[in-house]
């Protein structure tokens, strides 16, 4: 007769290196569906990068985006659409998902920039000098000078005129397009600018971009250069010297965002700060799925240089989205808007230093970003002392890593460097004003702030997967 007896498994015995956490790559145990899946998201990515090159761009690629997904600008929208897009100035904006019209359990927010390091042509930037025409600049962030120049350089923004007509200008990214750049001094003549700090080899009244030298109908005379580079603006857009007043333009490295290495590990590009976790934002929203959750990614402004302006995280332009929003679905008093706000849950979708090997001893390896492993978690951020910072609550710390490994989403902890090293700060300290919990979570970045910033396409996808996590279970 036949043994019937269930049989037991071996307990296992206790092991203490079970208790150990260790970090874990983003390329280690993946399949070959996996491989593909991380290459042609970043595909798309590198696309977003290509076109939104300023924070206008941005917003525009961003709505175009969110149209073909069903999206509807709330000023035509009804209390019948659940998927609403709002354009803040064309330099900021919001996707909402509505699930849940009482607002009573708040939202799940991800918030991210899209403003980047650049140059910024001054108010009346063009002179000529030694027959040569330039623009001049004010940089934008927090810049290295002279990392921006003998590089080709295009230019992008806009030019409003004194009736009101916007004339949009790319000039440097079309194969047939000139570019611009800064010139610097040649090494043959450079023995006192050698002798500089690095922070004083480029002035940055020096961060001026050559744009001409054939004189207006080739005859030499006082500002004859600049006269005819005024000539052409005025015969190709339309626009005059006084309008440069009313005008945004940007000086930004020319090019498309590229792979990086043999093995195309990873993407270059300018602006991945915070582009790469503004892209990652928009597709977990997108891609997120049902959910009884009221669900918002939001996309600011000068971030870069304190969060500052109407567009910046450190104004009202959150409450104003979510009051907009309440108001389209009839619910537009100040308990629930200040209530829904208190009871949501953001994370600060910003990035984070990524250990660079030939400058290791800025970091703290135990707690620092390593590239490739997965997107960051960090429980604070500021400088010496955690100070001008958000700290986050251990128990959202908690919820937010449990749905992360609740869809593999990849992660580590980071602080950005070596305590008493320098430091930084993201938005989360103005957001946690309003009593939500905040959680800085973004990608590692290598060279951040410079012209062609470095990500890991595995970081990249795995940012993807957290937000889009973050959006299904909290």
């Amino acid at each position: 007769m036949a043994d019937t007896k269930k049989k037991v498994a071996p307990k296992k015995e206790f092991d203490p290196k079970d208790l150990c956490y260790s970090k874990k790559s983003g390329w280690s145990e993946i399949t070959e569906k996996n491989l593909k899946e991380i290459m042609d998201f970043a595909g798309g990515y590198k696309e977003f990068l290509t076109k939104a090159k300023t924070e206008r761009e941005a917003v525009k690629t961003i709505y175009e985006q969110a149209k073909a997904k069903g999206y509807k600008c709330i000023c035509e929208a009804t209390a019948k659409d659940k998927k609403i897009f709002i354009n803040f100035d064309n330099v900021a904006c919001v996707l909402a998902e509505i699930n849940d019209t009482s607002f009573k359990n708040g939202w799940l927010m991800v918030g991210s920039h899209i403003d980047t390091p650049r140059l910024d042509l001054k108010g009346y930037p063009l002179y000529e000098k030694e027959d040569m025409a330039y623009f001049k600049t004010h940089y934008y962030g927090g810049i290295k000078k002279y990392q921006w120049v003998t590089r080709p350089l295009a230019l992008h923004g806009v030019v409003v005129k004194e009736d009101g007509t916007t004339v949009d200008i790319v000039i440097g990214e079309d194969d047939n397009d000139p570019v611009f750049t800064v010139n610097d001094l040649l090494i043959h003549l450079a023995q006192e600018q050698m002798e500089k700090s690095a922070r004083k080899v480029i002035e940055g009244e020096n961060l001026n971009i050559l744009i001409g030298s054939i004189p207006y109908k080739f005859k030499y005379d006082k500002d004859s250069v600049k006269l005819a580079i005024l000539d052409m603006l005025y015969k190709k857009y339309g626009f005059k010297e006084e309008d440069f007043v009313s005008a945004e333009l940007q000086v930004v490295p020319a090019g498309k965002a590229r792979d990086v290495g043999l093995d195309r590990s990873f993407v270059g590009s300018h602006g991945q700060d915070d582009r790469i976790c503004a892209y990652c934002a928009m597709q977990a929203i997108f891609d997120s799925g049902k959910s009884n959750q009221n669900k918002i990614a939001m996309f600011f402004d000068k971030e870069e240089i304190g969060s500052k302006g109407n567009a910046g995280a450190n104004s009202n332009i959150l409450e104003r989205a979510v009051n907009k929003l309440i108001n389209l679905y009839g619910k537009g008093d100040y308990n629930t808007l200040i209530n829904s706000l208190a009871d949501s849950k953001f994370l600060s979708s910003d990035v984070n230093a990524g250990i660079e090997p030939e400058w290791a001893g800025v970091f703290e390896p135990m707690n620092a970003g390593k590239v490739g492993w997965g997107v960051c978690l960090t429980k604070f951020t500021g400088a010496g002392g955690k100070g001008n910072s958000n700290e986050a609550h251990a128990e959202f710390v908690a919820k937010c890593r449990a749905a992360f490994n609740k869809d593999n989403a990849r992660w580590q902890t980071a602080e950005l460097g070596k305590v008493d090293c320098g430091g930084g700060g993201t938005i989360a300290m103005f957001i946690a004003e309003y009593g939500m919990d905040v959680l800085d979570v973004g990608t590692a970045i290598l060279s951040m702030h410079s012209p062609f910033e470095v990500s890991s396409k595995a970081d990249l996808y795995n940012t993807y997967l957290a937000y889009r996590a973050f959006y299904k279970y909290l």
